[in-house]
């Protein structure tokens, strides 16, 4: 199972008890934010990327904010390309509605959008749609192994 994989990565942070499963979906921003009693914006969604040549990149993001393709080809020097839902579990390691940038497949990279840095904690989900976690942004940076910070967002219109 999805959150099992995700929990066993977090445990090696001491964060693996801190996840929440719900009864309720959690599979989109609006489900997330009601099911862990925030607001949408703290939602740190992932977002997966196929980066051609460079492999597959992980944004995680503000969940009030959607992709600013400038940005993000000046960033990458690719144009956004989604990955196909049908490719998640087996390139990333989780279904849609669960990505998560926690223990995912080998030479996926991971990066954190700078919309997240107005929020002490946010609420990535935690490898199924039912599932989420409340982290720092210290510990985001940490348990997720990521690369840096990008800015390739933008505020949803």
């Amino acid at each position: 199972m999805s959150i099992e994989r995700a929990r066993r990565h977090l445990d090696g942070f001491g964060l693996g008890a801190r996840i929440i499963e719900t009864e309720a979906s959690s599979a989109t921003v609006a489900e997330a934010a009601a099911a862990v009693g925030t607001e949408p914006e703290r939602i740190a969604k992932t977002l997966s990327f196929d980066l051609g040549e460079a492999g597959i990149a992980l944004v995680v993001a503000a969940g009030d904010v959607t992709v600013d393709n400038r940005a993000f080809k000046d960033a990458f020097g690719v144009k956004a390309r989604m990955l196909p839902v049908a490719e998640l579990p087996q390139r990333v390691g989780y279904a849609v509605g669960g990505v998560c940038p926690f223990g995912v497949e080998p030479g996926v990279r991971v990066f954190l959008d700078a919309s997240l840095r107005r929020f002490a904690t946010v609420f990535p989900a935690a490898g199924t749609a039912n599932s989420a976690v409340e982290l720092s942004l210290a510990e985001l940076e940490a348990a997720s192994g990521a690369e840096g910070w990008v800015e390739v967002t933008k505020p949803r219109a």
